[in-house]
């Protein structure tokens, strides 16, 4: 590798093409498009993280420059996304107040936990085990965090006075809130209809607060943002939090880099495959996870990868990194700006929230997985429950969705397909039973076993043929259809030895077909394939059963009057 290659595989940003004229009035176009979004976004999703509003800014800005800088995938959006805030919130209820300063410290830690985390695994090449978590499994917990993230916005939207513990108590409604957090609602709705680049978001947010302002809703008793702190963030170092709390934000940012990454690769995914290249998922990890320590050190809390942002930033035309560039920087230049949203109602924020998530619910995926797996879709559905239900502790739905998914597959595992097959009429080797086939020949036992020979499978393979050995006392050849064993490990090796010994002592002969080469080489480094007339090896299907035509496998010698006609299964 030369000394370029080196450098452009840890500086990514060194590979972008040189900006010229066009190039940077189109990635302009595309980060101003994307940068009037982010800023109302921002806001909002600060406030589902109970952290102050300004840092929804903050978290926009250096932690979205570094992501790009130091990531494989140029055009993504990153910074706050409802989900990964809502995370956060959850994780810190029971800790601080929301909004207080242990609250933002401890996001701040979260936020540079989960950006180490990235970065190590990233640098030790171990994002595979990010993917412990199956599709069912996500699904369900996204669908239960959205469920959560709408009730946490519905007071707001409503404008239940006291949220939903004062509203049970005394039945109260804000008139002029509801009046607007029911027309923002409406309208980012109809938005919908809208070409794909309008700024919809950025002007509502304008609109209200001048609308806001225009009526006295502060005034008036509504709730709206306030003041924001003009300026650049600083350099932010949060204190040391103590060993009891440190261990209490593990789980926390256990599933926040989880969520966060899958976040992350479902939207670079779509960018690697637009480009034309192969996904660099260890990278990402680091720039990602630098991106999150970016945002520990600014004060806020832990970023990732929004999909509809990172869908509008193509959408927009944008082709580099410098579209990313040009969206912190229209960020950068609202700062200046804090004081027009003074008047902007909480309401507002509440619904851009609940309209971003609200795409997030959809129970046809749930008919979707029932349709492919009824285990895997009744999994989804304890994930569901138990996300809904343990709230604020969500993390207590991933892992009962995981635990439940590596157990169905352990089982699967240890409980092999293997069946015995029969010449079917088109020529393949089929499931004798299913399509009721005759035996393979006279005294013939013929099996397949669709599954690696390993400590989980080798006593299945052995109970198998044992038990059809004893029920069938007359049998004198085994055939195992063997090219769906693509691995075997020590305990296979050993249950392979003493089923052949075994199969020896009885006078039987074991036919071997399409043995690959790596399984092939352990047995005979083991001594299990020595030249035997009991044992005899064919490559494929059509050669095995050429070889019983010729030399039929019963115990007569008597040739059957025309030779079946093969195919390989």
């Amino acid at each position: 590798m030369s000394r370029s290659d080196r450098l452009q595989r840890w500086l990514p940003f060194l590979s972008w093409p040189r900006p010229d004229l066009p190039l940077l009035r189109n990635e302009a176009m595309a980060g101003v498009t994307v940068g009037l979004m982010v800023v109302p976004q921002g806001i909002a999703y600060a406030s589902l993280a109970g952290m102050p509003l300004i840092t929804g800014i903050y978290a926009s800005m250096l932690p979205a420059l570094i992501a790009v800088l130091f990531s494989a995938s140029p055009r993504l959006s990153v910074g706050p996304t409802a989900l990964t805030c809502l995370l956060v919130s959850a994780s810190l209820t029971e800790l601080a107040e929301p909004g207080s300063a242990r609250w933002i410290e401890l996001a701040m830690w979260l936020a540079l936990l989960s950006g180490l985390l990235q970065i190590a695994l990233g640098y030790l090449r171990s994002g595979w085990l990010l993917s412990l978590v199956n599709a069912p499994v996500l699904m369900a917990f996204t669908q239960g965090a959205a469920l959560l993230i709408i009730g946490s916005q519905l007071p707001a939207l409503l404008g239940l006075s006291g949220g939903w513990a004062g509203f049970i108590a005394q039945p109260s409604i804000h008139a002029p809130t509801l009046a607007f957090g029911l027309g923002a609602t409406a309208a980012l709705l109809l938005a919908r209809l809208l070409p794909k680049g309008f700024p919809m978001v950025l002007v509502l947010v304008v609109a209200s607060s001048a609308l806001s302002a225009l009526i006295g809703f502060e005034a008036g008793g509504g709730a709206v943002i306030g003041d924001l702190p003009q300026g650049l963030p600083g350099l932010v170092l949060p204190t040391w939090p103590g060993w009891d709390t440190l261990g209490q934000l593990i789980l926390p940012t256990l599933l926040i880099t989880l969520v966060s990454f899958l976040e992350t690769a479902s939207s670079a995914r779509v960018d690697s495959r637009d480009r034309g290249q192969r996904w660099d998922r260890e990278q990402d990890l680091i720039g990602h996870g630098l991106g999150k320590i970016a945002a520990g050190l600014s004060g806020a809390f832990p970023t990732s990868t929004s999909f509809s942002r990172s869908a509008l930033n193509r959408f927009a035309g944008a082709r580099t990194g410098w579209s990313v560039v040009f969206s912190v920087a229209v960020v950068g230049l609202a700062l200046m700006f804090t004081p027009a949203l003074h008047h902007v109602p909480m309401a507002v924020l509440a619904a851009i929230v609940v309209a971003a998530v609200q795409g997030l619910i959809a129970p046809r995926d749930f008919v979707r997985v029932w349709k492919v797996s009824r285990v895997e879709a009744g999994i989804a559905v304890v994930t569901l429950a138990v996300t809904v239900l343990s709230a604020p502790r969500l993390y207590w739905g991933v892992l009962t969705g995981v635990v439940m998914a590596l157990s169905h597959f352990l089982y699967m595992r240890l409980h092999p397909r293997i069946i015995e097959v029969g010449l079917h009429p088109d020529g393949s080797l089929r499931d004798r039973h299913l399509w009721n086939l005759p035996p393979l020949g006279p005294h013939t036992y013929a099996l397949r076993m669709d599954a690696a020979l390993d400590f989980a499978t080798a006593n299945d393979l052995e109970r198998t043929i044992t038990l059809h050995i004893v029920r069938h006392p007359d049998t004198r050849h085994v055939m195992l259809i063997a090219h769906p064993i693509n691995w075997i490990d020590a305990t296979g090796v050993e249950v392979f030895g003493t089923l052949r010994n075994q199969l020896l002592a009885q006078g039987i002969t074991l036919h071997l077909v399409g043995l690959k080469l790596p399984v092939e080489r352990l047995l005979k480094a083991a001594g299990h394939l020595v030249e035997d007339p009991r044992l005899r090896l064919y490559r494929t299907e059509a050669e095995a059963l050429q070889a019983a035509w010729e030399e039929p496998l019963d115990a007569s010698g008597a040739k059957p009057e025309t030779a079946p006609s093969t195919s390989p299964a």
